[in-house]
């Protein structure tokens, strides 16, 4: 990795919008009772300056990056401090759930990170130009096979952008979350897909690509040791959905 030279200060770091990057309406309100503390140290009303960015691997899936930045102190200074990010495409991740038999589509693949075969839910890259949506109703054809909605009036795998056609079913988005703010950029969107109508295809895997998938009872889910942070978010947010119905089991998750 190479060095880092030194580089001008920043003149005027401009100010934060607190409330919008905070996650939520009440952003603002704690980012300000968190001012109100006083203190020495980081001045958190003010944004982070990122004075130089440096790539040091690309690969197929992610790059890697030396940033330097800037963060602006109460007494007017500001400290450097440099991070290495792990820059990643946005990806989606979804829990299909088939409302006629109440099961759900669990996948098992072999994934880097655990070193082994683990159970999960269907996922993949969003391509340029793609809404979440699209991409999503793309890799669930891909990896399984599945396209919502009768094979007759089925014209596109991708579907509408806006969502499923009305006698296919529904989208509950989840929540997005990051895979890990310490060092990635990787965004997920979450979204759990209920089908009414659906048929099956061919399937379209990558090189080197390999998903099993297989529909599973509620109870079968969430005793399948599913550890995949993303699609543990889209379990928990299904599973709200159904203790909101009365539907048991939902809080053992």
């Amino acid at each position: 990795m190479e060095p880092m030279t030194d580089v001008p200060q920043s003149v005027h770091p401009r100010s934060c919008s607190s409330g919008d990057e905070a996650g939520g309406p009440g952003g603002r309100a704690i980012d300000q009772r968190l001012a109100d503390q006083g203190g020495e140290g980081t001045d958190m009303s003010l944004e982070p300056r990122e004075i130089r960015s440096h790539e040091v691997f690309s690969g197929p899936i992610f790059t890697i990056l030396d940033k330097l930045i800037e963060l602006p102190q109460v007494d007017g200074s500001v400290e450097r401090i440099r991070r290495q990010l792990i820059h990643h495409d946005p990806c989606v991740v979804m829990l299909v759930h088939d409302l006629a038999s109440d099961t759900y589509l669990l996948t098992r693949e072999y994934r880097v990170g655990a070193g082994r075969y683990v159970h999960g839910l269907p996922a993949g890259f969003m391509d340029r130009g793609e809404t979440p949506v699209q991409a999503a109703l793309r890799e669930l054809h891909e990896e399984t096979g599945l396209v919502p909605g009768d094979k007759e009036s089925t014209t596109s795998p991708a579907g509408p952008p806006e969502g499923l056609a009305k006698d296919a079913g529904f989208i509950d988005p989840g929540p997005g979350v990051y895979s890990s703010l310490g060092m990635s950029d990787e965004f997920g969107h979450i979204m759990v897909i209920h089908l009414s109508r659906w048929h099956k295809e061919n399937r379209h895997f990558d090189p080197g690509e390999h998903i099993q998938s297989t529909w599973v009872t509620w109870e079968e889910l969430v005793d399948a040791g599913i550890q995949d942070s993303k699609a543990v978010v889209a379990i928990q947010h299904e599973a709200i959905r159904r203790l909101q119905e009365g539907k048991s089991r939902a809080s053992r998750i």
